[in-house]
């Protein structure tokens, strides 16, 4: 047996099987070997029948009755059926579609029991599909009852439970993950992290985690194991991002310099004034932009606090400075260098050049807009005060641009498309772009050598430790206050009694001219015969509702993932225009809008988001200087969830919301964490500040002696390797 041999040469599987471990990306021997447990049964997990809750997955103990098998009556599943029975009741046990469970016990014999507790047709409940392990005894105390500290004495641990998909389930992964390991196969594995850094912070070698992820024999074994493969993932991506920036920096760049009273007079035409926070991170990067080799940083930024205004305060600078004639050594006396601005979407493409324009008016320079929809140039003589701007043709503007003419160029992905080329590009700013990585820097950079200063922005607030992962070639600048005069948005929670009244409340200002968003957490409503029904409103249902029963005297349009670009832009389109006074959508205007008459949000099934994605959500309301609202409709009641929904009324800004989401829901649950392509068990360590620091350390200092992991071919090989997995760009 061999690491890349495919699963299917040495274990017997079914066509169902095979297409279940395709879907779980499981083709080798080493996928399913490095496929670990979501979690482990323990102590701590077990509960008595009689404390069961449906929908939680649980470790029961008990005595196995009333064994059977059967089909089911129509769709003629083979079905194992039996009962369970503890001192506190008994429950009903269903193991679908693996009839041979039934089989592999007999009546009365003592058993551990892994699965979710589910509801039946008629309300009542049962285990469904549990792992089952048999018994010499139940765990009991000195007491006779079940369970408890005697339990612990005992060492009872339990077994990995693996994530399921139709047609695999978790038993089947374990008892193939068990015959690799008795292969042999593990014990001959090359550890591809040095010993000494193995041994510097307590973690096992490769062979022994592995063997730990899968069979522990304590607690003790499986926190061993998953901190080193925490470690090791943390340490890769802080190695891939530590070498992503050793190669942009080496690279040549454009030095901008600046005169103090130039900036100010540029900066004071803004109309509001600049935070701290704005001008500390101006004068950082100013600093940087100055040097011989290219900025490379990470803006965030709360929505509102003034990115855009830093953009194009770096823009201004770069555009105020000369090409340099490499030939002669020195800068030329005519020209400008160039800037180009990047955006997520044509609308947000198309907001920043008409901010830019009004920035930029005084100046008399040039500024482009590029998207798929066409393109434009200001100023134009042919001009009027509604319109500053004309359509021009895609082939002049690019001619303009490889001219240096137009030394501002904003658009969307058609920024570097190979018929894109700039004459003299120093900065580019790139805007909620949290993909664009080493590939799409590489075609900014010339064959000259030259790079341009790189900005990235963000307004998605994340943890300190996760921006330090996922941005560990970046520099971080925060923009942490919000401008003078900015009123802060009013959060409530709204119980379901009190809907009518909010409604009323939002109808006022509607008539007040003002715009509202409806924010749903699912698009449609389920198929019934397809899909279990989950208790969360849909945007088609709501927006039909809304028009129909609760406003019907105002246009309710809809926006969601599943519709084209070209009509998520049209219906953008008409809510900023107003013709659209309110907009039923799901988290899709999380990101990329800015409608300033929007000043009014509500929020569906709110516990279903992150606070971090709550906070952005809101933020889309908090665009102008109108009194800004965000009512919260929660459709559960529990205690944590009340005290989760409060903390967005309560914490001062985005950053602090999302270290208390990490803390509350834990890493696997983050908002928007799989955007990163971090593992939940790579999420682990995001909590913990000191590994990730340590694995920064570890990664900066083999970068340092040796960047190009010449003297480290086998770690080099398992980098390549997880880059593909863990998807950098």
């Amino acid at each position: 047996m061999h690491l890349q041999d495919d699963l299917t040469k040495h274990f017997r599987t079914s066509e169902d099987q095979k297409k279940a471990l395709a879907r779980l990306g499981l083709k080798t021997v080493r996928d399913m070997l490095y496929y670990f447990p979501v979690r482990y049964t323990n102590v701590s997990e077990i509960k008595l029948i009689r404390d069961a809750v449906i929908g939680e997955s649980v470790t029961l103990y008990g005595r196995i009755t009333k064994l059977k098998v059967r089909k089911a009556f129509k769709s003629k599943m083979p079905m194992g059926e039996a009962t369970l029975e503890d001192t506190s009741g008994s429950i009903g046990v269903i193991w679908f579609n693996q009839a041979y469970m039934a089989k592999m016990v007999h009546e009365g014999d003592t058993v551990e029991l892994s699965g979710k507790i589910a509801e039946d047709k008629k309300g009542g409940v049962y285990l469904s599909n549990p792992e089952l392990k048999e018994k010499n005894a139940l765990p009991i105390d000195m007491h006779g009852s079940l369970f408890g500290a005697g339990a612990e004495a005992a060492g009872v641990f339990g077994f990995p439970i693996y994530r399921e998909t139709r047609g695999l389930t978790s038993r089947f992964i374990y008892h193939t993950v068990q015959k690799i390991i008795a292969s042999g196969i593990v014990q001959n594995l090359e550890d591809y992290v040095p010993a000494e850094m193995l041994a510097k912070y307590k973690l096992p070698r490769l062979s022994t985690a592995l063997v730990w992820m899968h069979a522990p024999q304590s607690d003790n074994n499986a926190q061993a194991a998953r901190k080193r493969f925490s470690f090791e993932e943390v340490f890769f991506i802080q190695l891939a991002r530590k070498i992503e920036r050793e190669n942009y920096l080496v690279n040549k760049s454009y030095p901008v310099l600046t005169k103090p009273d130039d900036m100010a007079d540029f900066v004071g035409r803004f109309p509001f004034k600049q935070t701290e926070a704005q001008e500390k991170a101006i004068a950082t990067m100013l600093a940087d932009m100055s040097g011989p080799h290219p900025m490379a940083r990470l803006l965030e930024g709360d929505v509102g606090s003034g990115k855009t205004a830093v953009a194009a305060t770096l823009a201004y600078a770069a555009i105020k400075n000369r090409p340099i004639d490499f030939a002669k050594g020195a800068r030329q006396t005519f020209g400008s260098l160039q800037v180009a601005y990047m955006a997520p979407t044509e609308i947000l493409a198309t907001q920043h050049f008409e901010n830019f324009i009004q920035y930029f008016k005084h100046t008399g320079i040039s500024v482009g807009l590029i998207t798929g929809s066409g393109c434009r140039k200001f100023p134009t003589k042919v001009a009027s005060a509604e319109v500053p701007w004309t359509n021009i043709s895609r082939t002049q503007l690019l001619k303009w641009v490889e001219g240096g003419e137009i030394p501002i160029l904003i658009g969307t992905h058609a920024l570097i498309q190979k018929s894109v080329k700039f004459k003299h590009l120093a900065l580019a700013i790139i805007d909620e772009q949290h993909r664009f990585g080493t590939m799409q820097r590489k075609k900014l950079v010339t064959k000259e050598g030259f790079a341009p200063h790189l900005l990235s922005m963000t307004a998605t607030p994340i943890p300190r430790t996760l921006a330090l992962t996922i941005y560990g070639d970046l520099d971080l600048s925060i923009l942490d206050q919000m401008p003078v005069g900015r009123k802060p948005i009013i959060t409530e929670i709204v119980l379901p009694n009190n809907r009518e009244k909010v409604y009323e409340f939002i109808r006022a200002q509607l008539k007040e001219g003002r715009q509202a968003y409806v924010i749903c957490p699912r698009i449609n409503e389920p198929d019934p015969e397809k899909e279990l029904a989950v208790q969360a409103r849909s945007v088609t249902a709501e927006a039909e509702h809304l028009r129909e029963s609760i406003f019907p005297e105002y246009t309710v349009g809809i926006l969601h993932s599943k519709m084209t670009p070209a009509k998520k832009d049209e219906v953008m389109e008409e809510f900023s225009a107003h013709r659209i006074d309110i907009l039923c959508a799901t988290s899709v205007v999380e990101v990329g809008v800015n409608v300033p008459n929007a000043t009014l949000i509500i929020i569906e099934g709110a516990e279903r988001f992150g606070l971090s994605q709550l906070h952005q959500l809101r933020g889309r309301v908090i665009r102008s200087n109108h009194q800004a609202y965000c009512y919260l409709f929660a459709e559960t009641k529990s205690d944590k969830t009340a005290d989760r929904l409060k903390a967005l009324k309560t914490a001062k800004n985005g950053f602090e919301l999302s270290e208390l989401d990490l803390a509350l829901r834990g890493a696997g649950e983050l908002g928007g964490t799989k955007q990163w392509g971090i593992t939940d068990l790579g999420m682990e360590a995001i909590k913990n500040i000191k590994m990730v620091e340590a694995a920064r350390t570890e990664a900066a200092a083999i970068v340092q002696t040796d960047p190009g992991l010449t003297k480290h071919a086998h770690m080099k090989k398992i980098l390549d390797a997880k880059s593909l997995e863990i998807h950098f760009e």
